[in-house]
């Protein structure tokens, strides 16, 4: 492996932070795989640490004469790809914060000089998905992941979507029916207010479970707690009508969903599929909606992928 041209990717989330270098084919280098903390209440102090530390972790295992040849960056949103800066919903301590310019830093700290790319989370798992993922060989796809967040991405007639701004295909922020959720960044309408895992829990906490993580409604919802199969439900419905919405359009053929929450119950894409097949248009209803293909390592090849297969994204004019 160590012959072949790899990326440094870099995947920045309102959990963690990950890190790792990968080859040409979409491998993950071993032992070059790190993660540190993020979360709501981290400082900048705090997040560059953590960013800085995983960094420095990955190029520490590069093997000797191997090359970089670039560096990818998926992050939560919404991002600002033309300057390079990011402002994630869930760490409110990052609001138009350089991201590009500092791993760009780091890496240079290190001798490394080369290309580094930034791009919304959704975009490029969307890329790995469609690398080597569930949607190799579809052009018009979106992928998804439903976690504590809900992120997409969308390739379109075999090209990266990503609008000026860098955050089309942000279906978490997309708006459904008249169903409510918690009053989340004062959108409680929004799709991820609705049918993110922690939104999912909270919905079922006031209808009376008494579980506080995502695996625990799981486990009810496999036992039959009544309460728990109302919230997967709702929440699958939910994601289906967004599907839906997406689908009519821009005519999409696949749409591949990963994240943690999404493994909660092989239910939750039966009650999506439900929502697409009673679609009254019938190009809506040839969308094929299927689980990721990926391990965890996903949002890493992705990362990879706007280095490896940059010949997807489209051109970003910089100041």
């Amino acid at each position: 492996m160590s012959a072949t041209p790899l990326a440094l990717a870099v995947d920045f989330g309102g959990t963690k932070v990950e890190a790792a270098l990968v080859d040409a084919d979409g491998v993950l280098l071993p032992g070059s795989r790190h993660r540190l903390p993020t979360g709501r209440t981290a400082t900048v102090a705090d997040l560059e640490a953590s960013v800085g530390g995983v960094v420095r972790d990955a190029l520490a295992a590069l093997p000797e004469g191997a090359t970089v040849v670039g560096v990818g960056i998926g992050c939560a949103g919404p991002i600002d790809r033309r300057r390079g800066l990011v402002s994630p919903l869930n760490v409110p301590d990052w609001r138009d914060y350089p991201l590009r310019d500092f791993i760009a830093s780091v890496a240079a700290s290190l001798s490394l000089d080369v290309p580094v790319t930034l791009e919304m989370d959704g975009v490029a798992i969307t890329m790995a998905e469609h690398w080597v993922g569930a949607a190799q060989g579809v052009d018009n796809v979106m992928g998804m992941v439903i976690s504590t967040g809900i992120g997409g991405g969308l390739i379109v007639d075999g090209r990266v979507i990503t609008g000026p701004t860098g955050n089309a295909g942000h279906i978490g922020h997309v708006e459904v029916g008249a169903t409510r959720g918690e009053d989340t960044f004062g959108a409680p309408y929004a799709l991820e207010a609705i049918a993110s895992g922690p939104h999912t829990v909270a919905w079922a906490r006031g209808e009376g479970f008494t579980g506080t993580t995502g695996e625990e409604l799981a486990a009810a919802y496999a036992a039959g707690d009544e309460v728990a199969v109302a919230a997967i439900t709702r929440t699958g419905r939910a994601v289906g009508h967004a599907i839906a919405s997406a689908t009519a359009l821009l005519d999409l053929e696949l749409v591949a969903i990963g994240g943690g929450f999404s493994h909660s119950t092989p239910d939750l894409f039966t009650h999506m599929r439900e929502v697409i097949e009673a679609h009254y248009f019938p190009f809506v209803r040839k969308v094929r909606i299927v689980p990721s293909a990926l391990s965890s390592e996903g949002p890493l090849i992705g990362a990879a992928a706007l280095i490896h297969r940059s010949a997807l994204l489209p051109a970003n004019p910089r100041d």
